[in-house]
Parts: C-alpha cells; structure tokens; sequence
C-alpha cells in the first residue's frame, strides 16, 4: 500500500519507488562490481596473517598416590574463577614474555624488530641531542610491545581452559611462540613449586628441633605431677576414687531398692494376718515350696469335700473328718506365712544395716573424689599442652619429610597441563577474501540501491498526489478514526406521477440502469415486493408517494451516529433485498457505508456485484485474505461490498471469535459498518452486537411466522430494541412485547 500521513497533499509512490530500481539496474550491478574488485585488489595487497593456539587446562597435577597426608581424598585444589583470570595475567606478564623472546632468540626476527630499530634521521637527532638516541633497553622494550600486540590469552567461559594464541605473518613462528609460552608458563609453576618446598623444609627444620624439646618438657611435669598426687587411674583411663565412688554409688542404689522391696512385702503379709485375709494369694508368701504344697493339699482336700456332699449329709462323719484336715492345714499355712513375714523382716534389717555401712563408705569416698577431681583438673591442663607440642610436631615432621623427598626426587607437579599444542596453521585467518569480497558485493549493491531510491525519493519521481479515499489497513485493529455522519436531511420528493407502491421511485431508478444480471435480479426482487404490498390488507393506510421505510430507517441511523448496524431477514433473501436498498440509500445521501454479507446463501453478494465467486469475509476470517482482497465497490452505488466468499462456511465459523476484531477495524475506515445476518438466531446475533450498534428487523411480511418468533426472541433475550425495515411506512408498524402489530 502506498504510504501517506495526514495533512500532506503528496504520498509516496511504492510502485514509481521500486521502479527507479529498474531503471537503474545495470547502474546499480556494474557499480556494485567495480567496488567489490577494488575491494579484493585491496584485500590482496594486505600481508596474511596466520594465528596459532595453545591450550592449557587447569588443573591438579597430584595424584592419588602422592597427595599429601593430610589432603583428604576429595580435595581438589583447583583454582576458583579469580584463580584462573590471575593465571591469564601471568601468562601475559613481562617477565614470562621476556624469557620467551630469549629463549626464541624473537629480538632477531625482521617481523617483530621491525619497529625496534630507529631510522636514520632518528639517529641524526640523537646525535646533535635532539630527542633520544634509542639504546638497547628502548629496543628490547619494544621488541616486547611488538610480541605483545600478537598475543591472546583468554579464559574459556565456564571452564577452567586457558587459550593462547598468538598472530604472525609466518605460521611456524606463529606455532612455536605459542607453544614455547605455554612450556615457559608450567616450567614458572614447577619452579615456584620447587622454591616453596625449599623454603619449607628450610623453616621446619629449626622449628622441629625446639618442639621436640617442648614436647619432652611437657610429658616430664606430667609424669611428675602424676606421681605427686598419687592419681591412680583405673578402668576407661578414670581416675581410682572416681570409679570406686561411681561403683559404690551403684551398690548403695541396688541394696536401698531391695530394702524397700523387703519392707513393702512385710507390710502386706502383716496385714493380710491382721485382718484375717488369706494370705496364700500374696506373692511373697506364694515363693515359698512349703506354702504350695499346703496349698495344693488344701485344694485337693476342698475337691473331696465337694465330691462327698453330693451323696453325704453334711454331718456325715466322713465330711467332718474332711473339714477337719482342711482348718488343721489352713492353720498350718497361716503359721507358714507368719515365717515368711519373720525372714521378709529380717531382710530388710539386714538391707537397712547395708545401707547404713554404704552411706559411710560413700561419704569418705565422696571426700577423697573431690580432692582427686582438684588434682585431675590440673593433670589435664598439663597432659593438654604435652598432646598439643606432640601434635604439632607430628604434623610437623610429616611435612618435613614430604617437602624433603619432594626436593630430593625432583617430584614438582604443575597445576596445569598442556593439551592442545599449536600446529603450524595452513591457512590465514586475515584476510578472508571470499567472505570479504562477497560481503563487499552486497553492501555496495545495497548501498547503490538505498542512494538510488533516496535519489528518486528527493527529485519527486516516487511522489504522487495523496487518494481522497479512506484506506482500509491490514491490521485488524488500527486507530480510531474520527467519524463524520452527515446531518439527517429530509428527502425532496420530486412527484413525476402516481405511483401504486411505495418502492416505485426506487425501482424506477434501478430500470433507468443498464441491463446488468444483476440489475435483473434486482428488478426480479423488487417486482416480488411490489407483489407483496399489493396484497397487503385493505385496513392498511394509504403510503404517502416517494416516502418510503427504507429511507426512514437511513435516516434514523445518520442521526443515531451508529457506527455498526445489524440486519436480520428471518425471510432470507427476499427480505435481504431490503437490506441492498438500505445500504445504497444511505451511499447516496453521502455516507461512507459498507455492506458485511453474512446470510449463508450469499445472494446479497451475487446480486450487488458481477462476478459470482470472489473472496469475501469467510476467506478473512480464517485469514486467507486481507482486506484489500475482499473488499468490493458495489456497481450502482458509492457503497461498497464484503461478499460471503469462496470458502467453506461452517470451517470459516470456526474462528467466528476473530469477526469482533474485523468489525472494529471496518468501522475505524467508515462511517457505518451494516452487516446483513439473514435469518440468525440470537445466540448468533450476540457475536455481532456492541456499543454503538443499531439491531434492524428487515420485514417484507409481517404476518409471516418466522418474523413473528425471531421479534419475539430478541424481546425475550432483552436484546436492542430493533427498527424495522419494511418496504413501506414504519410508522404503520411497531413492536409491542416482541410483537409486530399495525398502528391504527
């Protein structure tokens, strides 16, 4: 689409724009061509450049077998992100590089000296004191710039992987710098490894000497102390009074519980003899062999007694003789029990007695434990120090050894591993020629081609005068347009001659119209409504000449400033004609109107425009057309058409929730946006309905049943109140309660 703005009387021309381009096509592709061979003839007078790459990994050079002692197994020394960064500076530092252009002997290679060496008017005026006269340590100084400005030393992001790379003109020395840093870099480890260890062994070594003076020292006042205090240590390394009293203390706990449970038992046998109860139940009195023996002999003689009362009086002599024996054992098992409560006594007097002598005992102990626990305090403080000297020269000794066999056997592991030597690189990495010349092709071609269409853009060959006409973007939802509805004007009627319908004025306009098919159709139309209206009922007032319900409704809706109406034909297509005459009548009285064919059948589409199958709204709603595509001009009007289209309705309604959108976005470019639903329900009318929307009821019949149910279910549904477009009179006609009834 052509860009404009508003305000401008100019737009720019996308076609006239484009069309510069191939005008000047060849202009464009020889210029492009020239500048792309200066480009390479430019490329190849600059020197290659070859680049070489060591890279070194960090990492821990010991190994399970030579980790030192007091290293766990899991450690792992690796140099954290700092750690390595400084490693990067070290590769790079002057001190490194400057042992490398020795050993390489660089401060003779022509490349690197190049700069080094002064020119002769440089040495002119070093002679007569202008300036300095370079001497041997300017030059190495820059012998070293020069190796520095080729070198690239860099860490690998999230690893531990130092890369070096270093840029010559000659790839074998670009590979041997490379790989001699690296070597020089693990040999400055290994021997800052080695100078560590003899600075070790060299301080442990006197130090080792006085501890083990200190710790000999140190076990002296212990054993001293030990023997002065008389601390002897008994079991689990306690101290003797400690153990006796913790032991006694245990003995005392064990005879006070058996005292108790002595005392406890006598009090109970006691009491049970007091009261007379028996006692063969109590337990300590059922311990004894005696008592369960009474005690069986007493059962056996109770079954007896029980056997011979069935068949003997109880004053038999054989039952008395029974009873008898069972008193004489009862007072056997009594005085049995008296015994046991005796020995339960005694026992607890002896546990009482035990106490008593474990009490005392207890106490002298206590004194002694006390006194020894004074003594122990200050035993551990020296067997402390003397464990702590020991300790310390353990470890001492341990390390002494491991940085001695280190030194002696040469054993120095560097924290880093070379494991990508440099190779001789076979091909430059500056310049590219291909990706440089054909990169230089296209910035030249689009460079020409921006200059030639800023060219035509400025002399005025891309412009032209800006459209009159609204444009209807892409986008669905553009910005809100502000509308302009023409003021409502009532229609001069020119009266010719009597007409017998009230559509006569407007057919007669549609007949003075070439013969088109669909000016037919629409003559075909328009004679079926003049039918219709002939047979309307004779109480039906007389319908003024030229004043017709088509043209009310235009006019309700230019003063409503609508901007979506919603038509619906309950009798399908004949009541859609209504609808056709609707939107020409609001083109012609000025309106920027479009028409949204949205019946089913598509006869509203084949009857205002020539060709029967174009796109319309159902290719746009499943987004296989833009709107520049379905938007049509109707042929006998200014109005303009979006036909049903040439897609599959019902695979269409399936993104029926993108009409919204589409809707708004037709309303932001005209005035009014009238869409013909046909016979809808209204649960599909609610998908159409919105602020700013007008509902029309399109009626050519009003006793027609459908008419009847589709009024009375929009009242129902409490959905607008809808006008009503009829071929006559609206005034003639009004809803009462969703019903369509006749003004007297």
């Amino acid at each position: 689409m052509p860009a404009s703005s508003v305000g401008n009387d100019v737009d720019i021309d996308i076609g006239a724009l484009f069309a510069s381009l191939w005008r000047n096509k060849l202009r464009i592709l020889v210029g492009s061509l020239v500048l792309t061979a200066l480009a390479f003839l430019l490329m190849s007078l600059v020197s290659p450049k070859y680049r070489a790459e060591t890279r070194i990994l960090i990492e821990t050079g010991e190994s399970v077998f030579t980790r030192p002692a007091n290293q766990q197994a899991d450690d792992r020394p690796v140099l954290d992100q700092e750690g390595i960064k400084s490693q990067v500076e070290l590769i790079g530092s002057s001190d490194l590089l400057k042992r490398v252009i020795v050993k390489l002997d660089l401060a003779k290679n022509p490349e690197l000296s190049a700069g080094a060496e002064p020119s002769a008017l440089s040495r002119l005026f070093g002679a007569v004191g202008i300036g300095n006269n370079p001497d041997e340590e300017t030059r190495d100084d820059y012998i070293l710039q020069s190796v520095r400005d080729r070198l690239l030393v860099y860490n690998v992001a999230a690893s531990r992987v130092i890369v070096i790379q270093f840029s010559s003109k000659d790839p074998t020395l670009a590979a041997s710098v490379a790989n001699a840093i690296a070597d020089e870099y693990v040999a400055t480890q290994q021997s800052a490894k080695s100078r560590a260890n003899t600075d070790a062994a060299g301080w442990l070594q006197p130090e080792i000497a006085d501890l083990s003076q200190r710790v000999k020292d140190a076990e002296a006042k212990v054993a001293a102390y030990r023997g002065s205090s008389d601390l002897l240590i008994g079991q689990n390394n306690a101290v003797l009074a400690t153990q006796q009293l913790s032991e006694l203390s245990t003995e005392l706990s064990r005879v006070r519980a058996n005292r108790a449970a002595s005392e406890a038992s006598a009090q109970s046998v006691r009491a049970a003899l007091a009261k007379g109860a028996p006692v063969e139940t109590l337990p300590a009195v059922m311990a004894s062999p005696l008592i369960q023996r009474l005690r069986e002999r007493q059962v056996q003689l109770n079954n007896d007694i029980a056997d011979l009362s069935a068949s003997l009086l109880s004053g038999h002599p054989r039952i008395r003789a029974l009873r008898s024996q069972l008193a004489d054992l009862n007072n056997q098992i009594r005085l049995e029990a008296r015994k046991v409560l005796g020995s339960l006594e005694a026992e607890a007097e002896t546990a009482r007695l035990r106490e008593s002598q474990l009490t005392s005992s207890l106490n002298e102990l206590k004194t002694q434990s006390s006194k020894a626990g004074e003594e122990e305090v200050e035993l551990r403080a020296l067997e402390r120090e003397a464990t702590a000297q020991r300790q310390l020269l353990e470890s001492y000794l341990t390390r002494y050894r491991e940085a001695s066999s280190r030194t002696d056997r040469g054993y120095l592991p560097a924290d880093a591993r070379i494991f990508s030597r440099a190779d001789r690189p076979i091909e430059p990495y500056f310049p590219k020629k291909i990706p440089m010349t054909i990169a230089a092709f296209v910035a030249s071609l689009l460079l020409l081609s921006i200059i030639t269409l800023l060219r035509a853009l400025f002399s005025g060959q891309a412009l032209r005068p800006a459209s009159p006409q609204a444009i209807v973007a892409e986008d669905i939802t553009p910005p809100v347009a502000v509308r302009s509805i023409p003021e409502p004007v009532q229609p001069v009627v020119e009266p010719t001659q009597p007409v017998a319908g009230p559509v006569a004025p407007l057919a007669a306009d549609i007949h003075e119209m070439p013969e088109e098919p669909a000016v037919s159709e629409a003559k075909e139309q328009l004679a079926e409504m003049d039918t219709l209206v002939a047979q309307a009922p004779a109480e039906a007032p007389a319908i003024p000449t030229g004043h017709s319900g088509i043209a009310n409704v235009a006019m309700r809706l230019m003063a409503s400033g609508a901007a979506r109406a919603v038509v619906v034909s309950p009798e399908g297509d004949e009541a859609s004609a209504l609808t056709i005459l609707l939107v020409r009548e609001l083109a012609d009285r000025g309106v920027r109107v479009i028409l949204v064919d949205m019946t089913g059948s598509g006869e509203i589409g084949r009857s205002m425009l020539d060709d029967k199958n174009l796109p319309g709204i159902t290719n746009l709603l499943v987004s296989e057309k833009h709107f520049s595509d379905v938007i049509h001009p109707d042929h006998y009007s200014q109005a303009e058409i979006i036909p049903l289209g040439n897609h599959d309705p019902s695979k269409a309604m399936q993104s029926v929730g993108r009409l919204p959108m589409i809707l708004n976005a037709l309303q932001s470019a005209y005035d009014l946006v009238v869409v013909d639903a046909g016979p809808a329900t209204v649960v599909e009318l609610k998908h159409l309905l919105a602020d700013g929307t007008e509902l029309i009821l399109g009626v050519v019949d009003p006793d027609d049943p459908d008419v009847a149910a589709t009024a009375k279910a929009v009242y129902d549904a409490k959905l607008l109140e809808p006008e009503l477009l009829t071929p006559f009179e609206k005034e003639h006609l009004r809803l009462d309660s969703g019903r369509i009834v006749r003004s007297a």
